[in-house]
């Protein structure tokens, strides 16, 4: 079982948390914590046995802590994800590798695309598959149908996976911190489109790939994981896609990971990660 705890920080907090678990006979197999000393805000991430006496453990916990502590209690380990696509796959099949290897984290609920081109993969990883075209609607058409169908799913985060879309923001305000966007660049720099032909005319000598949370303002959500990768003079921006690629893949699955163990917490327009 995993517990989660964002609150005020004070003195004797850690030892306060410890002794509502040892009276109930709970042991700690491990516990991370983390204190912003500007902001006067605590983080803790405890990894704990689990038996049927933890039942009232929200209640008493809550009692202890300061007030308006964010206190999350998961016995459930693996997560629920839907997947919306595009065109590209690298990202898709890196997550429908590790879906049917059990490695990923979660299950892969379904995945929705706004082009066919991806659903034969789908299909041979025995995935369902919603084909939504977004020609000839508008966005409000678009995402209602996109809101239909993963309303008759179950689950946890929706999964930009290389999305090629920009979301409402009403559509967004309905998932607060559980949409995950993949940008292919290392933000904030070269935000929206052709990043990588951005990175080459700038001459650059690092190209990366962000992980972040969806919000309001384009790709400046909170970020989860990023990673940079050295270049040189020699590569044109079909060698920083390829490379950009491989990067992306990689930032996205262990954002998704980090975020499937309740290892991220978000607080203004931050997170903090215990990896």
């Amino acid at each position: 079982m995993i517990i989660t705890i964002q609150c005020k920080d004070r003195v004797g907090l850690v030892a306060q948390i410890a002794q509502v678990l040892a009276a109930r006979n709970v042991n700690i197999v491990s516990m991370r914590e983390y204190v912003d000393t500007v902001n006067n805000n605590f983080f803790a991430r405890l990894e704990v046995n689990h038996s049927e006496q933890n039942i009232a453990l929200y209640d008493v916990l809550q009692q202890i802590l300061p007030t308006e502590a964010i206190i999350k209690i998961n016995s459930e380990i693996q997560k629920n994800i839907v997947v919306l696509v595009s065109k590209e796959y690298h990202c898709l099949s890196d997550i429908l590798v590790r879906n049917h290897f059990k490695t990923l984290g979660a299950q892969v609920q379904c995945v929705i695309g706004n082009h066919a081109v991806l659903q034969e993969i789908c299909t041979k990883f025995e995935i369902p598959y919603h084909f939504i075209d977004h020609n000839g609607i508008d966005k409000q058409n678009f995402e209602a149908q996109i809101l239909s169908v993963i309303n008759t799913y179950n689950f946890d985060f929706i999964v930009l996976a290389k999305f090629m879309r920009i979301l409402s923001p009403s559509f967004i305000a309905g998932f607060t911190h559980k949409i995950v966007n993949i940008h292919h660049s290392f933000l904030p720099a070269f935000i929206g489109a052709s990043p990588y032909r951005q990175a080459h005319q700038r001459g650059v000598k690092l190209i990366g790939a962000t992980a972040h949370f969806v919000t309001n303002d384009l790709d400046e959500g909170p970020i989860i994981a990023q990673q940079t990768m050295p270049v040189n003079h020699t590569y044109q921006p079909a060698d920083m896609v390829r490379t950009g690629k491989e990067i992306e893949t990689a930032v996205l699955i262990k954002a998704l990971q980090s975020l499937f163990s309740d290892r991220v917490f978000v607080y203004d327009n931050k997170t903090i990660v215990f990896d």
